[in-house]
């Protein structure tokens, strides 16, 4: 509950930064406009987003005769979760991950690397595809698509801004319009930053969700807090090869090394955070049992 009214709080947010922007900029005009091409391009992505990454990552499709004991594990795990079988994926990488893709459950696919099912025990495994299962279930891939349409839509207004407050310099000479200079190019350069962090802080509250709800799909939080490990562990010494930035957010762990950046411009919360909330969750509910 507490990772769904923060991501509405942050939605909000982005909401509120828009306006300001377009109220900077003197008109609704330039703030539709923007919002309109950042839709598009998104929409683009929402839609086509199944078969843009499945293709990227040379991902193919199995059936229940290619793996049964994974194909059966996701067919188990709809079935707990309340969701249409999706379509499975393995991916020839040996670096361990796992991702969930498609516009909405009726369109869902999991995906995971060949180099995730050597590592994980079933039990673990059963835990990172209960979290991918979640992902859907919750429909992050259209919460994700919101906060990415606000965050384009700002960048682009922030530019447009920049722009026009450079073009129009010479403008007035007095006082005022040189603190209006200042104040435009400052908003240019501050909200899109902003923009991006609430964006970040979306997916990474989106992560915690997953957790959350793909612990209480599988019934085993603990399965998941050990898979998490071995992960966090492993995809640093093997980082998956070809692996791009604008995908990074799907993967359960970040594919990329990573680790020099600010925690607030991270796809992914703190590994340590995320098991120590999956501890707790198995402490309150062995609690509820005794």
């Amino acid at each position: 509950m507490i990772n769904r009214l923060k991501t509405t709080l942050l939605l909000s947010l982005l909401t509120v930064l828009m306006v300001l922007m377009g109220s900077a900029i003197g008109g609704q005009t330039g703030m539709v406009v923007a919002f309109l091409i950042a839709l598009a391009m998104n929409f683009v992505s929402y839609w086509y987003s199944d078969k843009i990454v499945l293709k990227m990552y040379r991902a193919r499709e199995v059936g229940e005769n290619d793996s049964p004991a994974f194909y059966g594990m996701i067919k188990q795990l709809a079935l707990q979760a309340g969701l249409p079988m999706p379509r499975v994926y393995l991916i020839p990488s040996a670096s361990p991950n796992a991702f969930a893709t498609g516009r909405n459950p009726n369109h869902a696919a999991v995906a995971a690397t060949e180099g995730i099912l050597h590592l994980l025990s079933p039990d673990e495994l059963e835990g990172v595809m209960a979290h991918e299962l979640a992902h859907v279930k919750n429909r992050d891939i259209l919460v994700g698509s919101i906060a990415a349409t606000f965050a384009g839509a700002i960048s682009m207004l922030g530019s447009m801004l920049q722009w026009g407050a450079i073009l129009g310099m010479g403008r007035d000479d007095d006082s005022e319009g040189g603190g209006n200079l200042v104040g435009s190019l400052a908003m240019a350069m501050v909200a899109p930053l902003a923009a991006l962090l609430i964006q970040m802080s979306v997916s990474r509250s989106r992560e915690y969700l997953a957790d959350e709800t793909g612990a209480k799909i599988c019934g085993r939080p603990l399965s998941l807090a050990n898979a998490l490990r071995k992960l966090h562990v492993a995809s640093r010494s093997m980082p998956m090869q070809g692996a791009q930035p604008a995908t990074a957010h799907m993967f359960i762990v970040n594919p990329f090394t990573g680790g020099s950046l600010l925690k607030w411009f991270s796809t992914h919360p703190p590994m340590e955070e995320r098991i120590a909330r999956l501890e707790a969750l198995a402490s309150g509910a062995r609690g509820m049992t005794t």
